[in-house]
């Protein structure tokens, strides 16, 4: 017979795992690779926009903003056969925004922007995008600035509540207020 300190850790154990294999259930799958013109439309609908490009191929935009975080490309032939497909606003492809690029570009390349404000007094225009929150919030923007019509400069922004950076939905400080370097861990509120 087993004591009781190892069937509750053997319980334990067993709850991570199911817990573990819970979490693998909802984790993002990437979409499925399309073959055909066809199926990418039956499967998607319409694009958000198509692009003509130089090659003589088409690709097919379809944009989530303003709310979600990824913008699907799908390449085609002239004959209607899927070259390739990628998340224009993953990591690899916004590191791809360079000094001096157009709005034209920008947009080719990431999609629909969410919004775009104008500086009036440093002269840029700033276009912005939901991508994956990584940081500290609740939402992470990407910006490209433009001063021009030329990319002058990229920087990210993170959204936090309502309810300020530092106070979380119970008047407890956000967990984040605890990760900055500058405050040390709360007696009360270790880190999460």
């Amino acid at each position: 017979m087993l004591p009781l300190r190892r069937l509750r850790g053997v319980g334990m154990l067993l709850a991570m795992l199911g817990a573990l294999q819970l979490a693998g259930c909802v984790t993002y799958a990437p979409p499925r690779p399309f073959t055909t013109e066809a199926e990418t439309l039956a499967a998607k609908g319409e694009p958000t926009r198509r692009w003509q490009n130089d090659d003589g191929t088409t690709t097919l935009e379809y944009a989530t903003q303003p709310y979600g975080r990824s913008c699907l490309m799908v390449q085609v032939d002239a004959g209607g056969i899927v070259l390739r497909q990628w998340d224009a606003l993953d990591e690899e492809n916004l590191a791809r925004v360079q000094k001096g690029m157009t709005r034209e570009e920008v947009d080719r390349l990431l999609g629909e922007h969410r919004s775009e404000q104008i500086f009036r007094l440093s002269g840029e225009e700033v276009w912005d995008w939901n991508v994956r929150n990584y940081g500290p919030g609740i939402a992470t923007l990407f910006n490209v600035h433009f001063i021009d019509g030329k990319v002058v400069r990229t920087s990210q922004t993170y959204v936090y509540p309502r309810e300020g950076p530092f106070w979380g939905g119970w008047g407890y400080p956000h967990p984040s207020y605890y990760r900055h370097p500058f405050f040390p861990p709360h007696p009360y509120f270790p880190y999460w």
